[in-house]
């Protein structure tokens, strides 16, 4: 039976591990948003589809080259926390 500590501890990696997942792609968000918006500050540009492709386009661009890195870290997550507590091997 699943205790609640052992409950609590499996919660709280698998937020680290969101957490860590998420971070390439909202800092590429992050840099590519402050990085339009103050090119829109300098030329006066108030077009909506300037800030919105390039985001889009960089999330996309960094999901793609940290996606071996999701993946292992998911991977890992699930073969060190979660399979454990399944079969009862804790």
């Amino acid at each position: 039976m699943l205790t609640d500590g052992q409950f609590f501890d499996a919660l709280r990696q698998g937020l680290w591990v969101a957490v860590l997942m998420s971070t390439p792609i909202l800092t590429a968000a992050l840099v590519t948003g402050l990085a339009i918006g103050l090119f829109q500050a300098l030329t006066s540009i108030q077009e909506m589809t300037l800030t919105f492709v390039p985001k889009l386009a960089a999330i996309v661009i960094v999901f793609w080259l940290a996606m071996g890195f999701m993946t292992q870290t998911l991977v890992s997550f699930f073969d060190s926390q979660i399979i454990p507590l399944i079969i009862g091997a804790t």
